[in-house]
């Protein structure tokens, strides 16, 4: 099944980057689709950004407005070790949330933005954005 682990959360200032990254580990992970959502308090889980393998084209949620970067380093053929980041700047308020990383086998980008697709989750990592 494989296990995912987001780290690099944290308490920022509004204006402030951050960097999540998320490890995956337990099967490969290089052929599938990868992304990260998140859930604010008192919200349902939204879409982030996914990226898919070989070609990693990338798409985000409308309110990203080019403040995000999702990007992912699949290792070598020898060393499958995925690990998946988001960079994230310009922070605001309302980007206080768990945000949490998601894997699914198909490479196709169909349905990318439905967190439904996704078959393994990692726990989240809180990100708080003080004003």
């Amino acid at each position: 099944q494989g296990q995912l682990v987001e780290s690099g959360g944290g308490l920022v200032q509004a204006g402030d980057s951050l960097r999540l990254s998320c490890e995956a580990s337990g099967r490969r992970f290089d052929r599938g689709v990868m992304a990260w959502f998140r859930q604010a308090p008192g919200k349902e889980r939204e879409f982030v950004a996914a990226i898919t393998p070989f070609n990693f084209k990338t798409y985000y949620g409308d309110f990203v407005a080019g403040r995000f970067t999702i990007s992912r380093n699949d290792g070598s053929r020898d060393n499958a070790k995925n690990t998946l980041y988001l960079q994230m700047t310009s922070l605001k308020p309302e980007d206080t949330a768990v945000y949490f990383c998601a894997a699914r086998p198909s490479q196709s980008a169909i349905e990318i933005r439905a967190e439904a697709t996704y078959n393994l989750w990692g726990q989240g990592t809180l990100v708080t954005v003080s004003s």
